[in-house]
């Protein structure tokens, strides 16, 4: 009995082992980098439960809203400077064991004289090659997806294109005119690639309510500036663990700022270097999931779920893109002559657009807590690995991730004549507001989704002295 039990028992032991080691080998870290993941390693990472909608037969896309982030850009003058520190002090590092006179066998051969790959680069934050690619390729498959859509000649109030202004690094704008490149691709005259010239419209960082409220909202900035410390202690004992195991691993004295920097850099190398096994190489699996985790926490807390302000100032973006389908709707009933109404509407902006954006969609959720947002009750935090979450930040707003709502007009055989379909990322969604469909009627998304935030208004949400920010502390999870 006992020897029949400890084979048992070793059995389930080596299945187990097998299956960690399955996902060990499987683990791809440049889909676990937050909101520092590139496109195109997690455009196709979908709910392979969810069953996408049938669209019902003669049904017909007449509109759509894009709204999408940058795509990949390099680190930020500020950070490439936190990297020329972090290479500064790993050489004090490693100069310290060679003087005690310790062997240098457990320090990785590469980060022995290591240096920035962008050491002496004096600007930062832009658009790069693969941020452009990214946006192009996205313009060109919405384009051949949606032939209907964009079947016009080209005309600036047919197709709106709409980007944030940021002094310096307009990498918004750029993204706009490399997707812009892509859809009207062979539309026109200019070059061997037959481009066309096409408009994107900006408005001030200072009044621009639509796409960057984030900017504008008083109460938000104060919210934020008050809370990064609480966020920063809840990281604080993931960053202490993983910088005891570091320290023990490679025999250098590792600082918490040190592993918070490696951890930067393991990002940014992976999502713009395709580089996994330097700074990546460092930390283990399951330490890179812990150290996901935490960005992943600061995004629901400062500019997701953790905070209904988060997500309600975004509530003019809301209401455009209800206002341009509600006038596509008035065009197609007026039967308005091809040519003389919109049919898209692109606008391209920052993580700090489209989370919000995200949220007042109700993604990611489930029913339940659609209810507790539109109650404007506290969400219960991102669970800690290796449990398993639904808010990540590689898949809600990766470099160019996007959400795309798209009016079909129906024949009278269908129950409603006007439906929206719900994309993230280029993929039909759940949509808990609509009964956890990816086609919701027009008539139901405005009723459960939208009305349900456009009760608030933007001036008094925001306005410093009309509304100070309630402190809705997110409910902890039992395992953080």
């Amino acid at each position: 009995m006992k020897i029949a039990m400890a084979s048992s028992m070793l059995i389930l032991f080596l299945i187990l082992l097998s299956q960690l080691n399955d996902v060990v080998q499987g683990f791809d870290v440049r889909q676990h980098l937050s909101t520092v993941t590139r496109y195109d390693v997690v455009k196709d990472v979908a709910d392979k439960n969810f069953v996408p909608s049938e669209i019902p037969d003669g049904c017909a896309p007449i509109h759509l809203n894009l709204v999408a982030r940058h795509g990949t850009r390099a680190p930020t003058k500020k950070r490439m400077r936190e990297l020329d520190g972090l290479a500064d002090h790993l050489e004090v590092l490693v100069r310290e064991v060679e003087e005690n006179h310790l062997s240098l066998e457990k320090v990785p051969a590469w980060l022995r004289g290591w240096k920035s790959p962008w050491r002496g680069k004096l600007k930062g934050g832009e658009l790069i090659g693969k941020g452009e690619d990214e946006l192009y390729d996205l313009g060109i498959r919405i384009r051949e997806r949606f032939p209907d859509l964009f079947n016009e000649d080209y005309h600036p109030d047919i197709y709106t294109m709409r980007a944030t202004q940021v002094s310096l690094v307009p990498r918004a704008s750029a993204s706009a005119v490399a997707f812009g490149m892509g859809l009207f691709s062979e539309r026109g005259s200019l070059g061997p690639g037959r481009h066309r010239a096409f408009a994107v419209t900006s408005e001030s960082r200072a009044s621009d309510i639509k796409l960057r409220f984030h900017d504008c909202c008083d109460n938000y900035k104060n919210f934020r500036t008050n809370r990064e410390p609480a966020v920063n202690k809840l990281k604080e004992p993931t960053f202490n663990e993983i910088t005891s195991s570091l320290r023990k691993r490679y025999g250098l004295n590792f600082t918490r700022q040190d592993i918070s920097s490696l951890w930067f850099l393991c990002k940014q190398e992976a999502s713009l270097l395709d580089i996994t096994d330097q700074a990546c190489g460092l930390f283990s699996p399951s330490e890179l999931a812990l150290l996901e985790w935490t960005d992943d926490l600061e995004v629901f807390i400062l500019k997701g779920y953790g905070e209904s302000l988060n997500y309600q100032m975004g509530v003019p973006l809301l209401g455009d893109v209800v206002q341009s389908m509600e006038e596509a709707i008035k065009a197609k009933e007026e039967k308005h002559t091809p040519g003389s109404y919109e049919k898209a509407r692109l606008r391209f902006a920052h993580a700090e657009t489209v989370v919000p954006f995200t949220c007042l969609l109700g993604l990611f959720l489930e029913r339940s807590q659609l209810h507790q947002i539109q109650r404007e009750e506290p969400l219960q935090l991102p669970p800690k690995p290796p449990q398993s979450r639904n808010w990540r930040g590689s898949i809600v707003a990766p470099f160019a991730g996007n959400n795309m709502l798209v009016l079909y007009s129906c024949p009278a055989n269908v129950p409603n004549k006007y439906f929206v379909q719900v994309l993230h990322n280029e993929h039909p969604i759940p949509v808990p507001g609509c009964d956890g469909t990816d086609f919701c009627p027009f008539n139901v998304f405005k009723e459960r989704i939208v009305a349900p935030h456009l009760k608030h208004d933007f001036d008094t949400l925001c306005n410093v002295k009309t509304k100070p920010v309630q402190k809705n502390e997110p409910t902890t999870a039992s395992s953080i």
